[in-house]
């Protein structure tokens, strides 16, 4: 009897990834934290709604970390457009304001994930990008946190 082969899952060569925050400090440290762990990672950055949509319709990301404040929209209403138009697309929010309403609307709004800003360590949010990547590697989305946990 020969042996089993193991399963392949889908190939990528690059995930699309998109980084959706006003503040520019930490999205430029997030992504060279990011770039260095995952070079299969292809980062675009957005500063505000308009240009991550604009970035949405040209790059089709697979992976959004996206700010729930930013200067010309609310990243919830953005993350419920960008659900419509891709709903395979994996959206983690990353946000400072850790209210259990914020977590809720967040999972109501369709995304994946929810991390809390200066509460969940490098190592934590590499971690979740590892899991996301394997997830995606092998064909399978992971289904969202539970708006209780933490990251």
């Amino acid at each position: 009897m020969a042996p089993d082969k193991p399963k392949r899952g889908k190939t990528l060569s690059s995930i699309r990834t998109l980084l959706v925050e006003d503040n520019t400090l930490f999205r430029q440290t997030l992504r060279e934290i990011l770039s260095n762990q995952f070079p299969v990672l292809e980062i675009a950055e957005a500063g505000s709604g308009k240009e991550a949509w604009q970035k949405m319709a040209e790059r089709q990301p697979d992976l959004v970390f996206m700010d729930i404040k930013l200067p010309d929209e609310n990243g919830l209403l953005l993350t419920r457009k960008i659900k419509a138009q891709n709903p395979k697309a994996i959206v983690i929010i990353l946000t400072s304001y850790d209210f259990p309403e914020y977590r809720e609307a967040a999972f109501q709004y369709g995304t994946n994930h929810f991390i809390v800003k200066g509460s969940s360590s490098n190592r934590e949010i590499l971690d979740l990008v590892g899991s996301i990547i394997q997830g995606l590697r092998n064909g399978v989305q992971k289904e969202g946190k539970s708006s209780s946990e933490t990251l």
